[in-house]
């Protein structure tokens, strides 16, 4: 197991008590394999890092993303802490290279496994609580998920649009809203989509971005502000 300090500098915390940390990163195997080195695993930490990991992205996405919907919060909460994206962190500050595996475990490469690296995370959420308390827990979570922060409060955006579309048109009995790709242009690293919005027979709008998500959400505004009444910036 790789030494604890870096882990700690990559945390920005110093633990006072570093068993905190230590149990954190005990998969069960390990203890099953060698329960007088190590009692206790890390699933009870992790529990609790459950816990205090959905608190603080549901506090930071109802600040961020303010028009958002109750469903729609708990969309963007669900892709912040379900398991891939977990692993994910995980994975970019190097906690499989801290776990304690069992034999078999390290073996079937339990280093690099998802749910061995999600609930890792977790625990260590939780130890820099116990050890330092919210405020320290908040500050490390909110920097190791800044990435992912970021591109899921995007996406949040792209959501809301298409999402407020789809409820005024069925509220009105209308067919649910169908995008569909009218052409795309520019080399393959640079390509720009532009995207129609379609309602039964009915074309709504068209959307122009350079991604197919990002030319849907356009799509979605501008036959909004025409349904609602207004008159729509003009592409530039």
């Amino acid at each position: 197991m790789a030494d604890l300090t870096a882990l700690e500098k990559t945390l920005g915390i110093s633990f006072d008590n570093a068993l905190f940390l230590k149990q954190a990163l005990v998969h069960s195997s390990f203890v099953n394999e060698n329960p007088a080195r190590a009692p206790k695993s890390n699933e009870r930490p992790e529990f609790l890092g459950d816990a205090i990991l959905g608190l603080i992205i549901a506090e930071k996405l109802y600040r961020s993303v303010p028009d958002a919907s109750e469903g729609e919060l708990t969309d963007l909460r669900a892709a912040l802490v379900r398991g891939d994206t977990l692993a994910r962190v995980a994975r970019a500050i190097g906690i499989g290279d801290h776990l304690q595996l069992g034999r078999g475990e390290e073996a079937n490469g339990g280093r690099d496994k998802t749910t061995n690296l999600a609930g890792a995370l977790e625990a260590v959420i939780a130890a820099v609580f116990l050890d330092q308390g919210f405020a320290a827990a908040r500050e490390c979570t909110l920097r190791l998920f800044q990435t992912e922060l970021h591109r899921v409060i995007n996406q949040g955006i792209e959501i809301n649009y298409k999402s407020r579309l789809q409820k005024f048109i069925q509220e009105r009995g209308g067919e649910t809203p169908v995008y569909y790709v009218t052409r795309t242009e520019g080399p393959a690293h640079n390509h720009s989509f532009t995207v129609e919005v379609r309602s039964g027979n009915a074309i709504l709008s068209n959307g122009t971005g350079k991604s197919k998500k990002l030319a849907e959400t356009e799509a979605a505004r501008y036959a909004l502000d025409k349904l609602l009444g207004q008159s729509p910036p003009q592409s530039t």
